[in-house]
């Protein structure tokens, strides 16, 4: 029988999964990320660990690479790869958020001006929230610091993950708005969940019980 490969990004949310299916009985032993190496095993549980960049997870699934995978929702929408969501894990929780400068006096979307910039990690995501909304803006793609372009007059808002706020109050921004509360999610490439559908609906069903506490959200 061959291994499932799950693709993981290396950091926190690896560690919060390898613990999940350490207590889940899918793991003789805990496994760490703290070497180099991108290709990890557990040969008594029969499983093979992808480390990856938590962009590439949906690739990595998609293309079959690896059979199942662990990312957040937020990366989900954004590169909406063709892939089967399983299960919400509950870990990672944030939220995909409008902000403004504070002395903006935007109250809400309505107040948001046409063809206004919006900067973000996540154009797509961006794009389709406030064309929802009958709004058509310009959309500036950045890979970090966002906080940066309303500061500097980049951007008139930016669509970014936050947890609490804080990061965005110490830069001057406020939210204007949300789009969606973001947490991991387990998620299976359309084929291998065909054909491997027993071994990977008994392994989601286990996890299911350790993280069902987390679920806040849908």
């Amino acid at each position: 029988m061959r291994p499932l490969t799950i693709a993981l990004p290396k950091g926190r949310l690896f560690k919060d999964v390898i613990a999940i299916l350490h207590k889940a009985g899918y793991l003789g032993k805990k496994i760490d990320d703290d070497s180099r190496r991108l290709l990890l095993s557990d040969e008594s549980s029969g499983l093979n660990f992808i480390l990856a960049k938590p962009t590439d997870v949906p690739t990595y699934v998609e293309y079959g690479a690896a059979d199942l995978g662990v990312v957040g929702k937020d990366v989900l929408l954004e590169e909406a790869k063709d892939v089967c969501e399983l299960l919400d894990l509950g870990l990672g929780g944030c939220r995909l958020v409008v902000a403004v400068r504070q002395e903006t006096g935007f109250q809400s979307l309505q107040d948001f001006p046409l063809n206004g910039r919006v900067a973000s990690k996540y154009p797509r995501v961006a794009g389709d929230f406030f064309l929802s909304h009958g709004i058509q803006v310009d959309l500036i793609k950045l890979h970090g610091s966002i906080e940066l372009a309303p500061i500097v007059g980049l951007a008139d808002a930016i669509v970014d993950i936050t947890s609490t706020g804080e990061t965005l109050r110490q830069n001057g921004l406020k939210i204007l708005a949300e789009i969606t509360p973001c947490t991991a999610r387990l998620i299976a490439n359309p084929v291998s969940f065909k054909i491997e559908f027993d071994r990977i609906h008994r392994l989601a069903q286990a996890v299911r019980k350790q993280v069902q506490g987390n679920v806040l959200t849908r």
